[in-house]
């Protein structure tokens, strides 16, 4: 592996988790972003890595004992244990979640090393509506919270996490909005799912919601001038990312119309901000995107910008 090459983190282990026939949130999402992925040219700027377990323990850096042990008590011996209406739980799905949040440290551990030019974890279970206590929306664990921590803990005084998901990361705000050394920027459909942290003020906190129906320029326009000066005035160390790609217009559980080159944009972005502020360190997650074809798409042109 060479150092300015990106990562490209997962495990057989996250496509075993599996909430029940026509869930979308199934193992074909990461399916579809394998194929795609392996079979575009990157030469030698993309490294494949398997993605470790995560020690128990660290979990309960964010979130506390109590709601860790619950969810390891769900875990059910066959079958499936319920969360709530949107998310389940089979025999696989703590594992996977093990491994979902191991990517995300070890990706973060790996940028801040150097060993490692940026990241990005094709990971299940997502994270990002996950509170401290509270396991909702597909999401068991708040794997981009516990990179933030992980990098807080490594060292670094500043920390950003961009969440473009289509949904706001309303668990991502809850955790962090009296943190002020992480800042939050949210871009959203609103009012929407899941409904929580959506109109929060807090310094360190940025949202920006969007209207159903919002095209690529709308979102450019509303997205770029706020994130970027966030990120200047904060002046993070290192830059983590929410990567929702169902704000795409093709997407069956959103209401906005973007196309794959505004994932291209949003990413090019982030890439120049990192460079601005954080040594181009940036460590991105694999959030909502639930058309196969348009994920997969759309997570080619976020791996174009990070590759570049």
């Amino acid at each position: 592996m060479k150092p300015n090459a990106t990562l490209f983190l997962s495990h057989p282990s996250c496509q075993l988790h599996d909430m029940g026939f026509d869930h979308p949130e199934s193992p074909s999402r990461l399916l579809a972003i394998e194929q795609l992925v392996k079979q575009t040219d990157w030469g030698d700027s993309l490294s494949f890595v398997d993605a470790p377990k995560v020690g128990v323990d660290w979990l309960k850096r964010i979130h506390p004992r109590h709601h860790v042990e619950a969810i390891m008590s769900l875990s059910p011996g066959e079958g499936f244990a319920e969360i709530d209406a949107d998310t389940r739980m089979n025999p696989h799905s703590f594992d996977a979640a093990l491994h979902a949040v191991g990517a995300a440290i070890h990706a973060t551990d790996e940028v801040i090393a150097g060993r490692a030019k940026n990241a990005f974890c094709s990971v299940r279970p997502p994270g990002h509506h996950a509170e401290s206590s509270l396991s909702m929306g597909f999401c068991l664990f708040n794997s981009v919270a516990l990179a933030a921590e992980r990098a807080l803990v490594s060292g670094m005084k500043r920390v950003a996490i961009l969440d473009f998901d289509v949904h706001h990361g309303n668990g991502t705000v809850e955790i962090f909005q009296d943190r002020p050394e992480v800042l939050v920027c949210s871009s959203f459909q609103y009012p929407f799912y899941p409904g929580r942290y959506d109109r929060i003020d807090r310094p360190n906190i940025n949202l920006t919601p969007l209207n159903a129906g919002c095209d690529g320029a709308t979102f450019r326009a509303a997205v770029e001038p706020r994130w970027t000066q966030a990120i200047l005035q904060h002046q993070p160390e290192i830059i983590l990312v929410s990567a929702g790609f169902d704000a795409h217009i093709d997407d069956p559980l959103g209401g906005l119309n973007l196309l794959d080159n505004d994932f291209l944009y949003i990413s090019q972005l982030i890439n120049e901000l990192a460079k601005h502020t954080a040594n181009g360190r940036i460590v991105s997650l694999l959030e909502g995107g639930y058309n196969l074809d348009a994920l997969a798409r759309s997570v080619v042109q976020h791996l174009h910008a990070l590759t570049a």
